[in-house]
């Protein structure tokens, strides 16, 4: 079993930023891809970032340019941060992770930006 742990999420003001992490443990490998989902009430999950076990980094158009996501191997560690916040992006941002063995998702941590 996979276990992911998202934290970081807060209630911020348009343009402020933040860093999101995402802890692993269980059954994980270093080449495994790692990215960010994110999702509002009434609407489907939406795809933001992932970082592939090569280390290439894609984002979706909306937060391109803005977001940057990051891993450590060593810690297990996946991040996003989040800058120049914009009201839009406000949702539960999901980690996930996929092997060979499945696909895996954390609970969520809550991101809202607003004035």
């Amino acid at each position: 079993q996979v276990q992911l742990v998202e934290s970081g999420g807060a209630l911020v003001q348009p343009g402020e930023s933040l860093r999101l992490s995402c802890a692993a443990s269980g059954r994980i490998f270093s080449d495994d891809d790692m990215g960010w989902y994110r999702q509002t009430p009434g609407k489907e999950r939406e795809w933001v970032a992932f970082v592939t076990g090569r280390d290439s980094t894609h984002y979706s158009d909306s937060v391109k340019g803005r977001f940057t996501v990051s891993r450590d191997n060593r810690k297990n560690m996946l991040y996003l941060q989040l800058n120049s916040l914009k009201p839009e992006d406000t949702a539960v941002y999901y980690c996930n992770r996929e092997n060979a063995y499945g696909i895996y998702w954390g609970r969520g941590t809550q991101v809202t930006v607003s004035s």
